[in-house]
């Protein structure tokens, strides 16, 4: 599997502006809400925000994967949002997020969770990568790129 087949086009967004933490993952569960009619946008917010309890999942580097387990899920799906404008996460180096990568997974699904997590991780922890991200300016460069990364794969 690769992340071509867990993000859709329309779950991409480039450069849009937010002010929190807060308000970025009431966006991203607005993506995520879009493509999964099974699930509100509320619903998805709170597992998201709910796991930042537990810590923030800002990894460092400008990167977040924020992440929860939804029992109406049947597969994993996720959201990617690059910002211009950097915002406070609470990261681990305590530096702002200005990439977004949100993964929802069904509940049952820990071992495949896991690995998508540790995937996203070790992409974002190239710096090229994250540089080039940081050049696109638009959502379909942002998709291009994430699309076509030999280190996307996931074990299935």
């Amino acid at each position: 599997m690769n992340i071509s087949e867990l993000i859709h086009p329309e779950c991409v967004v480039c450069c849009p502006e937010v002010g929190s933490k807060k308000r970025l993952l009431e966006d991203i569960s607005e993506l995520l809400a879009g493509t999964t009619p099974q699930l509100s946008q509320t619903e998805i917010f709170e597992s998201l925000i709910n796991r930042e309890k537990l810590g923030s999942t800002g990894l460092g580097k400008g990167v977040a994967i924020p992440h929860g387990r939804m029992a109406a899920l049947d597969r994993a799906v996720c959201a990617f949002i690059k910002l211009d404008t950097a915002v406070d996460f609470d990261a681990t180096d305590e530096q702002p997020v200005d990439m977004v990568f949100a993964l929802l997974v069904p509940e049952n699904s820990t071992e495949e969770h896991l690995q998508i997590l540790s995937t996203i991780a070790e992409l974002f922890s190239n710096d090229d990568f994250c540089a080039s991200m940081r050049q696109c300016t638009s959502d379909e460069c942002v998709y291009q790129l994430l699309n076509h990364q030999e280190a996307q794969q996931i074990p299935a």
